[in-house]
């Protein structure tokens, strides 16, 4: 099995959901996160004032999936992802050795 774990803005987040769900994905997590990249943040100004924006607000997805699956859904989180901008987000895939479900005490693929 496989995580597959993308931080992209926020405003695409619908459009991520459903590409995952249409290529079989049927389980997500999302979280709201903050976060700087390369930039290290941007300064801005309000009301005349400037002021520096360390941390921008990102949107966390998980996903648990079948090994063969990866290279699909990394391909759906990326397209789906994309607006061509700085800070479209990242995209980080790893081994998942063990998944238990809790209730049922089911293991492995059949536990997602």
């Amino acid at each position: 099995m496989k995580k597959v774990e993308a931080i992209i803005h926020s405003h695409k987040l619908d459009d991520v959901k459903s590409s995952l769900i249409s290529v079989g994905v049927i389980g997500m997590t999302i979280s709201e996160v903050k976060g700087y990249g390369h930039r290290k943040g941007a300064s801005a100004r309000y009301r005349g004032n400037e002021y520096r924006v360390d941390f921008s607000s990102k949107i966390r997805i998980e996903a648990i999936i079948e090994d063969e699956m990866a290279d699909l859904v990394v391909k759906q989180v990326s397209l789906a992802a994309r607006t061509g901008e700085i800070g479209d987000g990242k995209i980080f895939v790893s081994e998942v050795s063990q998944t238990i479900r809790i209730r049922t005490e089911e293991t492995g693929i059949t536990a997602i």
